[in-house]
């Protein structure tokens, strides 16, 4: 199922404004984030966001309308629930390793978790990601990067007058 958010952002068409209708909410991006670290189980997801309960169980009802996260059973008598990450939700490790790492250098003084770049028998050292091309394989940086506008009517600066 393919994210589709009911009102498109308003300003220019963007697939950074759709992406954020769906998980750029704080607490959307916390469950997210506690679901990569293994937490399935509502209460812990609540515990360990600090999130408020109706404003969790909202924001996981709104993941799992996206098609971010799914609901499997585990208990059913009371009917309980783990959630998990569907592959768009994983997809979103990028997202959320890159916010970590930034946080790590501007947002806290000392990082409260390491991400490590483990492969069995192989190597094991702090995770250092880039951005890579897969069609060249080289890394994308700076300049290197540039941007085509797809939406008619609108040009970098903005909507074409």
């Amino acid at each position: 199922m393919t994210a589709n958010p009911a009102t498109p952002a308003p300003g220019r068409p963007c697939s950074i404004a759709a992406a954020l209708q769906v998980v750029g909410e704080k607490w959307a991006l916390l469950a997210v984030r506690e679901l990569f670290y293994g937490n399935h189980r509502f209460d812990h997801l609540v515990r360990n966001t600090g999130a408020p309960r109706d404003r969790l169980t909202a924001r996981l009802r709104a993941l799992e309308e996206a098609g971010v996260i799914e609901r499997r059973l585990y208990q059913e008598r009371p009917a309980r629930y783990e959630y998990h990450l569907t592959a768009a939700g994983r997809e979103l490790a990028p997202v959320v390793q890159s916010l970590l790492l930034w946080g790590d250098r501007w947002a806290v003084d000392e990082p409260p978790v390491t991400l490590r770049h483990q492969v069995a028998g192989d190597h094991d050292h702090p995770l250092d990601p880039a951005w890579t091309c897969r069609g060249c394989g080289r890394e994308a940086t700076g300049a290197a990067v540039t941007m085509e506008i797809h939406t008619p009517g609108w040009q970098r600066e903005g909507p074409v007058d």
